[in-house]
């Protein structure tokens, strides 16, 4: 088997030049790998969550997974058209990853929660920052990113909304890991 890591692009999307859609491809393989880690570990918490409200947060989380799949998928589609080749390996994965692994196992549902709630705030920073630098290489991309951040933010909304107060406060506010973010709703 010949194996082929070339990542240089030799042919990209009419009215973007071959650099620019090399670096846009490029950009997204990050954005690929931590959507990969997002959908592992959403489910990684449908199976581990536990206690009050454990039937809400197990059902919540199903439909965000199959929508944070999709988002890989087409991500993917995007680099490849781009005329870049997508890695979704996990060794990539791993060896690339600028964050953590999630770090809480079974848990109560209120811990999990204000964990998933920072695991969200990381992923749609670094697609904001991801879009921002797309932004000037192909409106296509940034906009493919734009939907995406969209959905992500909702998913957050909805994990917030079990972490929020009557009067608008976050019980995790101020936490910067998830271990203190869980222990804080112990």
């Amino acid at each position: 088997m010949v194996e082929n890591n070339d990542t240089e692009a030799s042919y990209t999307v009419p009215g973007v030049t071959l650099s620019a859609g090399q670096k846009a491809g490029n950009i997204l393989q990050l954005r690929l790998h931590s959507l990969n880690d997002l959908q592992l570990t959403l489910k990684h918490v449908h199976w581990n969550v536990v206690g009050r409200d454990f039937i809400g947060v197990y059902e919540m989380l199903d439909p965000q997974i199959d929508e944070v799949r999709l988002m890989v998928d087409a991500l993917a589609e995007r680099m490849a058209t781009l005329g870049v080749s997508p890695n979704g390996l996990p060794g990539d994965l791993v060896a690339r990853r600028t964050w953590d692994d999630y770090s809480i196992n079974r848990a109560a549902t209120a811990e999990h929660l204000a964990a998933l709630d920072l695991v969200y705030s990381g992923v749609v920073t670094s697609m904001r920052s991801a879009m921002a630098e797309i932004g000037a290489l192909d409106p296509i991309t940034e906009d493919l990113l734009m939907g995406q951040i969209a959905a992500l933010e909702q998913f957050q909304w909805f994990i917030r909304a079990h972490l929020e107060s009557d009067a608008g406060t976050l019980a995790n506010a101020g936490e910067h890991t998830e271990v203190g973010a869980a222990q804080k709703l112990r």
